[in-house]
């Protein structure tokens, strides 16, 4: 198995504290992240459960969060059968706003299968984490 890393970042006029508290509101998840709903809990070993996809097709991502500051960053570990590995958010003071980052650390199934999946996924997925966080920043801004 193989790890790749890939993150996204956005800037936002809204403050620190507010942008966390819409990122970390899970059932608002949809509002700014495409074709994604989630639910979970607020503290270091809660569970999340985020599904992706459009109606029925799609998959059930299963996390564990493993880091948890109120207002300034939240760690998860994927648990789930498509998605392993290690992820996290971070919220910082940029100006009058905030930045926020997003990492993830996926494992790769199927071998060399996986890697070469990833060079057509890897680029869609880079695309849809930054939209995301666009649509984050300009939300907690609103």
């Amino acid at each position: 198995m193989s790890a790749v890393a890939v993150h996204a970042e956005a800037v936002s006029d809204a403050p620190p504290e507010r942008l966390f508290e819409v990122l970390t509101d899970w059932p608002r998840h949809a509002e700014w992240m495409p074709f994604t709903s989630a639910e979970g809990g607020h503290e270091v070993g809660a569970d999340l459960r985020a599904f992706t996809g459009v109606g029925r097709a799609g998959f059930l991502d299963t996390m564990v969060v493993t880091d948890w500051r109120p207002g300034r960053r939240v760690a998860v570990r994927h648990t789930g059968r498509v998605v392993r590995g290690e992820a996290w958010f971070e919220v910082t003071p940029y100006g009058s706003g905030s930045r926020v980052v997003w990492a993830e650390r996926v494992d790769l199934p199927l071998g060399p299968a996986g890697r070469a999946g990833w060079l057509l996924a890897g680029p869609v997925v880079r695309a849809f984490m930054g939209l995301g966080l666009r649509r984050l920043a300009a939300l907690a801004a609103s």
